[in-house]
């Protein structure tokens, strides 16, 4: 079983950055793929970005690219989301997961944390 921690989450205005991160305990944290989700009010769980076992592949959504990255230290045992340039439409819960296999689909991933509360204001 693999236990995810996000933490990072807050209130920034729009234009401004935030680091989210997760911390991964009770597996082997590099064998995994780690990925971000986000929930906005009212929509469904969507996709914001996913990252290799080892670094090497990551892959993002159309509306973060270019804004947020995606990291990982697997020395740690933390993956990262340092997100720039926010947008009031990026409010959101963040949630990260973790999975055998790169993928965009929530349903692919088999663990899941809490979640972190990131609101951006206009």
């Amino acid at each position: 079983q693999v236990q995810l921690v996000e933490s990072g989450g807050g209130l920034v205005q729009a234009g401004g950055s935030l680091r989210l991160s997760c911390a991964a305990s009770g597996g082997t944290f590099s064998s995994y793929t780690m990925g971000w989700f986000r929930q906005r009010p009212g929509k469904e769980r969507e996709f914001v970005s996913a990252i290799s076992w080892n670094g090497g592949r990551s892959i993002y959504a159309d509306s973060v690219k270019g804004r947020f990255t995606i990291s990982r230290d697997n020395t740690k045992n933390t993956v990262y989301l340092q997100m720039n340039s926010l947008k009031p439409e990026d409010t959101a819960v963040y949630y990260c997961a973790a999975n055998r296999g790169i993928a965009t689909s929530s349903r692919a991933y088999d663990y899941w944390g809490q979640g972190t509360q990131v609101t951006v204001s206009s």
